[in-house]
């Protein structure tokens, strides 16, 4: 962690409660001669069963289903959900949040979306993210947060790809485990969603038609959300979809998990016993509650039976009507009600939400100034620089400077539940103006509306810096992945390429939610990722372009050179699926699995990133097997340039000489971030877990270690691997 970060994190853990509240025996939830389930010194087990004792049937009936309804359009001194105590025996009203791009409650602080976490490849980057959300959720009178979203980014073309952390498991499962811990180190329980498979929104002709501004995207025609069956195969499913899921409730104790739209196997996931009772609650041993996505419950009986516990909007599938009419007539037990009121009050006792005062919405308790610097600094580690041709960045001896593109002088980000109304915004032309003149620069601006006047600015100008975007949303997918996919900021790409013929010298800034295509990048000096950035973004772009700050993230997806080469293109039945049936028959080769698999190449490859800096890797050390199946691998990495910089340290693994089943020529096994001073280097060791070295045996339902030696690769992508060597079982 840089000491900048580690100062801003300082910042925002400072304004988080000093005390645990389960130290006291006596507070908020009453007198424990009164209620006994109040005792703190008792576990959060058996007091949920003294306060399940207490409750009448009425009660317990009432704790199923939310009671807010008009939450989800994000108005100030509202909550995406809520649930309503029961005042007779202390249980207090819990609030849920939308937002993992910022909380959508009125104004908020506007963070980078996540792919952006996704790509600083930094465990402590996403920290900072989570408790920075969580600290603001907390203080807008919030007990859940609905986050981290933990969905595979299956193809580009989904419409929430901003929201999930790119194409690999690894680094959805390392990012999302460090936001969790980040956002319930707050007091506010983390939400690992959408379990599992809801990899799209739907596509159709009303694609072009998504705008800013919108609820939600125009209704898909074919493979919504909301029907479509994931055929995935139990090999991929465990070894790419679940394995980020498992790590949330393993290795970061998430307290809740939202089960999603979709059906996986013609079940809908709110209903799937064998994935929420088998995997999830009995194989993973997961204690918390499992809700369900706004209107993803759809019968009493099969949600009840299949494992759901709570419904936030009011209920349609657990309401008191629709629940009594079950009880009534036999198809629902009161030992179903019980378990899962168990399991939610069990949820809040395990958090200390009993025995803590209320949180309140108090909006001028936040320290927006700690807030925006932790999104300011969030964006810069998660800034991709793919091209620096003639290492024309970052920018020197520039008098003058030109700024282009619609997107430049706007607030940019995606839309459905995380766009976020922000406290402040720093445009990209706030932030490149501010820091240009500081430097003396002269800047001039011209939104590309008018292409000639667009060339004329261009070609009088000493750099130019073209500013562009896509535009994602939930509810629908992108129909395409030009930027012009929809058209919300014009044709982009003929303007990239005209003001490029004009002045060589051009810079394009992207900010865009997920990979883009990008025919003009031969004809433009460099590019510079920034995926939506947030409130901050504008400041952030600016630091980097002018090199205040390395721009050390890395690629979280893969881009593609045409949307053809993606694994699911050419193939209506792997997407968008046909008659709301999809088939992944790409199997575990997804992303830069199906490139390599395939020998495609690639217009940047997963994980790629460049530095205003140089870096070697060398002395690799491969060590054996240690009782547990782990591997330690040692390398260093050094700056040889004469600038301090960030690189992301890659370990990947072979597949070995035969394998039993369809292997990826390569996987990610692990990463490391490092920052270092000119000259500097350090050693970094990555301890790669046994299940890196496994696959799936869908026949015999269990792991198996792949057989013989495996090759280990340590590089700075997954086409640049420089380093050699080998484990063997």
């Amino acid at each position: 962690m840089t000491k900048r970060l580690a100062c801003v994190a300082a910042m925002v853990v400072a304004i988080a409660p000093s005390a645990s509240p389960a130290a006291r025996t006596v507070g908020p939830c009453g007198a424990v001669a009164d209620r006994p389930w109040c005792d703190t010194s008792l576990s959060a087990d058996r007091r949920a069963d003294l306060l399940l004792a207490a409750l009448t049937r009425d009660e317990k009936v009432s704790l199923l289903a939310g009671d807010e309804l008009e939450g989800v359009f994000g108005g100030p001194g509202t909550h995406t959900g809520t649930s309503d105590g029961i005042a007779r025996v202390g249980i207090p009203s819990v609030h849920f949040t939308d937002g993992m791009a910022g909380i959508r409650q009125g104004s908020a602080t506007a963070m980078p979306a996540p792919i952006s976490v996704a790509a600083a490849f930094d465990p402590a980057t996403a920290r900072l993210d989570g408790a920075t959300l969580g600290d603001e959720a907390k203080r807008k009178g919030n007990d859940v947060f609905y986050g981290p979203m933990l969905t595979i980014a299956r193809t580009p073309l989904a419409g929430r790809t901003f929201q999930g952390l790119g194409e690999d498991p690894v680094l959805t499962a390392q990012t999302g485990v460090a936001f969790i811990r980040g956002l319930q180190a707050q007091g506010v329980i983390g939400d690992a969603n959408t379990y599992v498979a809801n990899n799209q929104e739907g596509a159709g002709p009303a694609a072009n038609d998504s705008r800013p501004g919108q609820i939600v995207g125009p209704m898909p025609t074919e493979g919504s959300r909301f029907y479509v069956s994931a055929v995935i195969g139990d090999r991929a499913l465990r070894e790419i979809y679940l394995p980020p899921f498992e790590a949330a409730v393993k290795d970061a104790g998430v307290g809740t998990v939202m089960c999603a739209y979709n059906r996986v196997d013609g079940i809908y996931n709110c209903e799937n016993r064998p994935l929420l009772t088998g995997v999830l609650e009995r194989e993973w041993g997961f204690p918390g509650f499992v809700l369900s996505d706004y209107g993803a419950a759809h019968d009493t009986v099969a949600d009840n039976v299949g494992g759901l516990d709570f419904e936030p909007w009011p209920g349609t599938a657990y309401g008191v009507e629709e629940v009594d009419d079950a009880l009534a007539s036999g198809r629902m037990s009161t030992s179903d009600v019980n378990a899962h009121v168990r399991r939610y009050l069990r949820t809040l006792f395990a958090f200390g939400v009993f025995d803590r005062a209320p949180y309140v919405d108090d909006e001028a308790s936040i320290d927006k100034a700690a807030h925006a610097l932790a999104s300011q600094q969030i964006a810069e580690r998660g800034m991709v620089l793919l091209k620096n041709a003639h290492g024309l960045l970052p920018l020197a001896g520039v008098r003058t400077l030109a700024v282009i593109g619609a997107p430049a002088a706007r607030f940019v980000t995606g839309g459905g539940s995380s766009d976020v109304t922000p406290y402040g915004v720093v445009t990209p032309l706030d932030g490149i103006t501010a820091r240009a003149e500081a430097a003396g620069v002269a800047v001039r601006y011209d939104d590309g509306s008018d292409l000639l006047r667009a060339e004329t600015v261009a070609r009088a100008s000493d750099v130019v810096v073209v500013v562009a975007a896509d535009y994602q949303t939930e509810g629908i997918d992108r129909a395409c992945l030009s930027l012009e996919c929809p058209p919300v900021y014009g044709d982009q790409d003929r303007l990239i390429g005209t003001v490029a013929t004009a002045n060589p010298r051009t810079v394009v800034v992207l900010e865009t939610g997920g990979p883009v295509l990008t025919a003009w990048r031969y004809g433009v000096a460099a590019i510079l990722e920034a995926w939506y950035p947030g409130e901050q973004g504008g400041a952030a772009i600016a630091r980097v372009l002018f090199g205040d700050v390395d721009p050390g993230g890395a690629l979280p997806a893969t881009f593609p050179q045409s949307a053809d080469d993606l694994p699911t293109a050419g193939d209506s039945m792997r997407y968008p699926g046909v008659t709301n049936v999809e088939i992944y028959k790409e199997g575990v080769l997804v992303g830069y699995r199906w490139f390599d698999a395939h020998h495609s190449t690639p217009a940047f490859p997963f994980g790629f990133g460049l530095s205003y800096t140089r870096f070697s890797l060398s002395r690799l050390r491969v060590g054996r097997p240690n009782r547990h199946g782990d591997v330690r691998v040692s390398f260093t990495v050094r700056d040889t340039g004469r600038r301090p910089g960030s690189r992301v340290a890659q370990v990947y693994l072979g597949s070995g000489p035969r394998p039993p089943v369809t292997e990826p020529p390569l996987r990610l096994a692990g990463f490391r971030r490092v920052d270092l001073a000119a000259g500097g280097s350090t050693p970094v060791n990555v301890t790669v877990p046994l299940r890196a070295r496994q696959y799936w045996d869908v026949g015999a339902r269990r792991w198996r270690t792949l057989p013989g030696c495996l090759a280990v690769r340590v590089g700075v992508s997954s086409r640049d691997i420089p380093l050699r060597g080998s484990v063997c079982s």
